[in-house]
């Protein structure tokens, strides 16, 4: 069966859809977007995403393309035309069309809207083999990753680095301080050497990741505690466990670090209790709530 894209109002084959050469996404990164996992046929912390997506519209001036019940409606919509209950559904909005020129548009035009969804492996029963190994990188990016833009050329790049290295992830940092900002696609946290889980805290310089979000509302429900305070490349050397987070990773183990193992180099105990409370969340047996 061909798959199907929604692309500005249009449900269309996906190997006929096309934007204007003009969009501004295309040609400046003008826009946002969002990834969110579909389980079961229900879209994972769908209220944390479109959250998202609102705030980051706002950050860049860019209005909803769609009321969020039109939104919802479409998302479910793309969904239900692949015939896909397990996968990832991505949508973008930019600023839409025209001449190309830096400054907004002189003149109002649409926002564009483009979803897509894919079919992926079935979520991990298991923490084992789960894992992966992470390299450090200097935190190259633009001032405010908070927003989550489609401007992802130093994401690629040391996304592409980690992959020649037999990595899953780049690791990033600032080179001044040393402190860990987040993955090139993840949020990334440690168990420090006393036992802490930390990430760090948001602001700026890091994405407000929806399963960050998420895995902290259950580890709040659950009473255990965790920190949202920087940490150094030092610091992450002598972390007994390490971990990263996201839509597509939930909570994958990292084993070794720039070629060196973290703690024995297998899931500690901390990452397997949380990997386990977060599979409870995504599979509905605990409350799937924004």
């Amino acid at each position: 069966m061909s798959r199907i894209a929604y692309v500005n109002g249009r449900y269309v084959p996906q190997r006929h859809a096309s934007v204007n050469v003009e969009d501004r996404g295309y040609q400046f990164g003008d826009g946002i977007y969002e990834v969110v996992h579909l389980y079961g046929g229900r879209f994972v912390d769908e209220d944390r995403h479109l959250d998202r997506l609102e705030r980051s519209l706002r950050e860049i001036r860019l209005p909803m393309p769609l009321s969020r019940q039109a939104l919802s409606h479409v998302l479910l919509e793309v969904a239900r035309r692949n015939r896909v209950t397990e996968g990832l559904l991505y949508m973008q909005v930019t600023r839409g069309v025209a001449r190309r020129d830096h400054p907004f548009p002189a003149e109002p035009v649409a926002p564009a809207l483009v979803v897509t969804v894919k079919r992926i492996k079935p979520y991990p029963r298991s923490i084992d083999g789960w894992g992966g190994d992470a390299i450090t990188l200097p935190d190259l990016r633009w001032a405010r990753r908070d927003i989550k833009s489609l401007n992802l050329l130093p994401n690629v790049l040391a996304r592409q680095a980690a992959r020649e290295q037999g990595a899953i992830e780049a690791i990033l940092y600032e080179e001044e301080s040393g402190f860990v900002t987040e993955g090139a696609a993840t949020t990334f946290w440690i168990v420090d050497e006393a036992g802490r889980i930390r990430t760090r805290p948001l602001s700026h310089d890091i994405l407000p990741g929806c399963t960050r979000g998420a895995l902290m509302a259950e580890l709040r429900q659950a009473a255990i505690s965790y920190d949202e305070t920087p940490f150094t490349l030092e610091d992450l050397a002598r972390a007994r466990e390490a971990f990263i987070t996201s839509a597509t990773s939930f909570v994958k183990p990292i084993l070794r670090i720039d070629g060196r193992p973290v703690g024995d180099g297998a899931p500690g105990p901390v990452t397997r209790r949380l990997f386990d409370i977060f599979s409870r969340h995504v599979t509905g047996a605990l409350k799937n709530a924004a």
